[in-house]
C-alpha cells in the first residue's frame, strides 16, 4: 500500500490506519441466536440506538469475542511457524508446526464461517488442487455479479502480515508525498499527479497536480515493460531509497527530480476555504483519508468554516478511499444538525446468518457521535456542527467505502446529498482482517446500511452531474471543473451544459506482492492494480454508539 492510490480510479493518497483498530471488534461464536442476516433488517426498531452497548470481551490474543470461532482450531498451524513477538499483540506468535494443508483447511473454515456470502462460494474447488493457502483463498469467493456486470466481491485480498502490521503501527507509508492518478488501465499508460501533500519531499521539489510522469528510473512509464523498476520507483517499499522521476508539466515543459522515499503521513484535510457567491458563502474542503489524525483536522476545518459563516458545503471526496468508520460518523455528524442525528443510526452492520462474531443487535449499530471519539483529540469534546440540510460531494471511482458511508448515512437522515464528478466505487462492505501464519486475509464479512435500511450500492452512487476530473487546475480552485459545476448546480439547480461524462476513469496504482488483490478474472496482477487497503471500512471499539 504506499502513497499510491486506490478505489479503482481517480486517485488519492493511500489509507493510513492505526494499530488499535480491527481486532477490538473481531472474534465471537457461531451461534445463530439473534443473528443479523445479510439482506435482512435487524429485529426491533432499526432506527433506535442503544446508548450503552459494548462489544464482546477481547480474548487474550486480541482476536475478538468470548466464543472461539470454529476455524480457531486450525489457526496458527503453519508450514513455516514464526518465532518471536507478534507486533500486533505484543505477545509471542501463536504459530506452531503444521503443514500447508493445515493452512488451506483454516482458510476454508474461516471463509465458511465468517464470509458474508459463504453460501455462494462454489463447492467445486478442492484444497488439494492449490499450491498454498493464498491461491486457495483467491477462489473462495462469490461468483455473483452486480447489475452492471462487475463482480459483487471485488475486495477479496491479502497482505503480508509484516507489511500490514507496519502500516497499522505507524499510521504512515513510505513515499514522497505524491498521490498518483492512472488515467488509462492499458498501454499506453497516462500517470498524473493527483495532488501533493504540503511539506513533503515532492512539494519541495516543485511537483504539482496535473504533472504527467514520463520516466521512472529511466523506464518509460507509458509503454515500459520493466515492471519491477517501475514499481520500485513509483511505489517504494522502503525508506531512504532514491529514485529519479521525469515529469511533463501542463505546458509540456519537462523536468527531472531525484526524490528520496521516507515515512509519510499524507495530509487528511486540505484546502479548507469559504467561497463567496451571490447567494452566500460556500464552504469547501478536500478530505483525503479517514485516518486517526483526520479527526482533529476535520474538527479544525469545520470550526474554520463555521466561523466563516458558510451556509453550504462542498466536500471533496474524489480521492478518499475510506478508513475509520468512526471518523466518517464524526464528519457526518458535524455536517448535520443535532436534531437530525439524535437517536439515529449512522450505519448498521449486517453479517451472515451464522452471526459469526456473536454480536447483539445493539452491537451492530453505530451512532452519529455528538462528541469526539478520541483518535487525535481528547475524547468527549462536543463536535462543532454546521447544521446543514444539504451538501454537495465531489466524487469519483476512488470515493469508496467509509466515504460512501458518509453519503449513505446523510441520506438516511434526509440530508440532501448531490454528487458531482464520477460514480463512486461501490463498496457497502467491510471486514475483520485475520492474520494466519504470516498472511493477513481480508474477506467481506458485513454490509453497512443507513437509518432507513438502505445500503445496496454495489455499483456505486451515480453522480447528479457527471464531470471529468480537471487536472489543469488546483483542487479548491473555483474554476476547477468539478468544483465549478458544484457551485453552478447549487446556484441554478441544474448541471452545467459543459458537464460531460467522466470519460476515462482514473485508475489506482497499487501495492505489489506485499498486498495484492484479484482482477476481474480472479487473477493476481503485479502492477497498476487498485490498492486494496485504501477501500476500507475500519471498525474501532472507540466508535461504538454514544
Amino acid at each position: 500500500m504506499k502513497n499510491i492510490l486506490g478505489g479503482g480510479a481517480a486517485l488519492g493518497v493511500a489509507l493510513f490506519m492505526s494499530a488499535s483498530l480491527l481486532s477490538a471488534c473481531g472474534g465471537g461464536g457461531s451461534s445463530s441466536s439473534g443473528a443479523v442476516t445479510a439482506g435482512t433488517a435487524a429485529p426491533a426498531d432499526p432506527m433506535a440506538v442503544d446508548p450503552t452497548p459494548t462489544h464482546p470481551t477481547d480474548t487474550e490474543d486480541g482476536s475478538g469475542g468470548p466464543h472461539p470461532l470454529i476455524s480457531d482450531a486450525l489457526a496458527g498451524r503453519c508450514a513455516a511457524p514464526r518465532s518471536g513477538i507478534d507486533p500486533a499483540t505484543g505477545r509471542a506468535y501463536v504459530d506452531r508446526p503444521g503443514t500447508l494443508d493445515d493452512e488451506k483447511r483454516w482458510v476454508h473454515d474461516w471463509i465458511d464461517e465468517t464470509y458474508l456470502w459463504y453460501d455462494e462460494v462454489p463447492t467445486t474447488y478442492r484444497a488439494s488442487d492449490f499450491s498454498g493457502p493464498i491461491p486457495y483463498f483467491d477462489v473462495l469467493r462469490t461468483p455473483a455479479v452486480t447489475a452492471s456486470g462487475q463482480w459483487k466481491d471485488r475486495f477479496h485480498y491479502t497482505y503480508d502480515s509484516t507489511v500490514w502490521n507496519d502500516i497499522l503501527a505507524n499510521d504512515t507509508s513510505f513515499g514522497y508525498g505524491i498521490a498518483f492518478a492512472l488515467l488509462t488501465r492499458t498501454l499506453p499508460y497516462d500517470i498524473r499527479v493527483a495532488y501533493v501533500s504540503p511539506g513533503s519531499p515532492a512539494a519541495a521539489a516543485g511537483v504539482a497536480r496535473g504533472d504527467r510522469l514520463l520516466e521512472a528510473d529511466g523506464v518509460d512509464t507509458s509503454n515500459g515493460t520493466d515492471i519491477d523498476t517501475l514499481n520500485e520507483a513509483i511505489d517504494p517499499w522502503v525508506g531512504g531509497a532514491q529514485h529519479v522521476l521525469r515529469f511533463a508539466r501542463l505546458d509540456d515543459s519537462t523536468y527531472t527530480t531525484t526524490l528520496t522515499s521516507g515515512r509519510m503521513q499524507m495530509a487528511a484535510v486540505m484546502n479548507v476555504k469559504a467561497i463567496d457567491t451571490p447567494t452566500g458563502r460556500v464552504g469547501y474542503m478536500q478530505f483525503n483519508t479517514h485516518s486517526e489524525p483526520a479527526e482533529g483536522q476535520l474538527i479544525d476545518a469545520v470550526n474554520q468554516l463555521k466561523t466563516a459563516g458558510v451556509s453550504d458545503l462542498i466536500l471533496d471526496l474524489r480521492y478518499n478511499g475510506g478508513g475509520l468508520l468512526g471518523v466518517a460518523a464524526e464528519l457526518a455528524a458535524m455536517i448535520s444538525a443535532p436534531s437530525a442525528t439524535s437517536g439515529k443510526v449512522f450505519e448498521q452492520l449486517k453479517f451472515n446468518r451464522k452471526n459469526p462474531f456473536n454480536f447483539s443487535t445493539a452491537q451492530t449499530r453505530y451512532a452519529f457521535p455528538p462528541t469526539s471519539i478520541g483518535y487525535s483529540v481528547p475524547e468527549g469534546q462536543p463536535l462543532p456542527r454546521l447544521a446543514l440540510s444539504r451538501v454537495t460531494v465531489l466524487s469519483g471511482p476512488d470515493t469508496c467505502s467509509a466515504s460512501e458511508s458518509i453519503v449513505n448515512a446523510l441520506r438516511g437522515i434526509d440530508v440532501a446529498v448531490n454528487l458531482v464528478g464520477g460514480p463512486t466505487c461501490g463498496k457497502p462492505y467491510g471486514f475483520y482482517p485475520k492474520d494466519n501464519c504470516g498472511t493477513t486475509y481480508f474477506a467481506v464479512q458485513f454490509e453497512g446500511v443507513n437509518a432507513k435500511g438502505e445500503g445496496d450500492y454495489a455499483d456505486g452512487f451515480a453522480p447528479t452531474c457527471a464531470v471529468a476530473d480537471d487536472f489543469s487546475r488546483a483542487l479548491g480552485d473555483p474554476e476547477e471543473a468539478r468544483l465549478a459545476a458544484a457551485l453552478q448546480l447549487r446556484a441554478t439547480g441544474v448541471c452545467p451544459v459543459a458537464a460531460v461524462a467522466a470519460g476515462k476513469s482514473a485508475s489506482a496504482l497499487s501495492a505489489r506482492s506485499a498486498g495484492s488483490r484479484l482482477d476481474a478474472e480472479g487473477r493476481r496482477q503485479p502492477y497498476l492494480l487498485d490498492s486494496p487497503a485504501r477501500q476500507n471500512r475500519i471498525l474501532d471499539r472507540r466508535a461504538t454508539p454514544h
